[in-house]
């Protein structure tokens, strides 16, 4: 059974990743449905990652939150997709260096949050530098929607990007 779980995490993960384009709204949900079935994933009865219910809990409420906020944005832009490659391609880019985080520190709550601030980083950098292309000229720094825009589609990339981290940060401190 566990090996199903986690085969059925994996693809909630690509999933996630796959819709965070043009479906943004699902994205934190499948993520979160990712970690919730590989915390139920043991052998022997004991579990593969120490995925605690504050952890589940967390995550599920900043989930809803995020979902909540996307449901609550004019159709325009949550149906808009610009930029949107430069903002996972930076939260990715920032998870691989926030995963780094291990040079630095064995602690597993300095992991962490050397992993969020890196993905929130890739987000920012990635979209500042779309910002700086032709096409997002739009929504750049001076044009007063950089901040609205980042935060719109930035939160549900985070949120989304950090609930894989967390698993890969419990993963490398296991091993």
């Amino acid at each position: 059974m566990s090996i199903f779980l986690l085969v059925l995490s994996i693809i909630c993960w690509v999933c996630a990743l796959l819709t965070l384009p043009s479906r943004p709204l699902y994205s934190p949900a499948l993520s979160y449905l990712g970690l919730l079935g590989l915390s139920f994933c043991e052998s022997a009865g004991v579990p593969w990652l120490p995925i605690n219910s504050n952890m589940l809990v967390s995550w599920l409420c900043i989930s809803i939150v995020v979902m909540m906020a996307t449901v609550l944005q004019p159709a325009a832009v949550r149906l808009q997709t610009r930029g949107m490659a430069y903002i996972i391609g930076g939260a990715v880019v920032g998870l691989a260096i926030g995963l780094l985080g291990f040079t630095v520190s064995a602690y597993l709550s300095m992991l962490y949050g050397i992993m969020i601030v890196a993905v929130a980083a890739g987000i920012f950098f990635g979209f500042l530098l779309y910002s700086n292309t032709p096409d997002g000229a739009g929504v750049s720094i001076g044009s007063g929607n950089f901040f609205r825009y980042l935060m719109a589609k930035g939160f549900p990339t985070a949120v989304t990007v950090m609930q894989i981290g967390l698993v890969l940060v419990l993963l490398i401190a296991r091993n």
